[in-house]
């Protein structure tokens, strides 16, 4: 592998979450700080962000619109984020709001925390629930926390959970 830096290397996205740990608030900041210093088209920043902390009524008003296979473990994780964008071209808004995750992502694992993402859930059911805008398009959940116990999760869940992380060879992705 090449000179890859140790925050990229070692991120890695868990379904076992700590069900005890809160985040702090400077956490929070941080995590949120990363993502809003990220680079977007024109500077536009379409990214917007709703913040459920583990058993409040936005985490609970998340956590239903997710599948009840990743309700299984996101229900562990210290907090739920829903990233969003809006704007006039939602290609190139989408495209940005993956670089403010990606770079709360990056700014977690420098804190010792996890992020898992969910791009399949009830889009509108939680604008619905979160009383959304209605040019604001909900696009990714991220579950946030420290890394739980893999042996917490049910079979299906730790065979995943303590496999092998596998990426595709360099070669397959570059288009010839």
């Amino acid at each position: 592998m090449s000179d890859l830096h140790p925050l990229l290397a070692f991120r890695w996205s868990p379904r076992a979450f700590d069900p005890q740990d809160r985040l702090a608030d400077q956490e929070v900041d941080s995590l949120l700080e990363a993502a809003r210093w990220a680079p977007s088209a024109g500077n536009a920043q379409p990214w917007r962000f709703a913040l459920g902390h583990r058993q409040d009524e936005a985490w609970k008003r998340i956590l239903v619109a997710l599948p009840d296979d990743d309700q299984r473990w996101a229900r562990h994780a210290s907090a739920l984020l829903l990233g969003a964008h809006r704007g006039d071209d939602p290609e190139r808004a989408a495209y940005d709001l993956g670089q403010a995750v990606a770079h709360l992502t990056v700014q977690a694992t420098a804190l010792g925390l996890h992020v898992r993402q969910v791009s399949r859930f009830d889009r509108d059911g939680i604008a619905v629930e979160l009383d959304l805008p209605a040019d604001v398009r909900p696009a990714v959940v991220a579950a946030v926390g420290r890394l739980g116990d893999p042996y917490a999760l049910p079979p299906d869940l730790l065979t995943l959970e303590t496999g092998l992380r596998r990426r595709r060879p360099l070669p397959e992705l570059l288009l010839s």
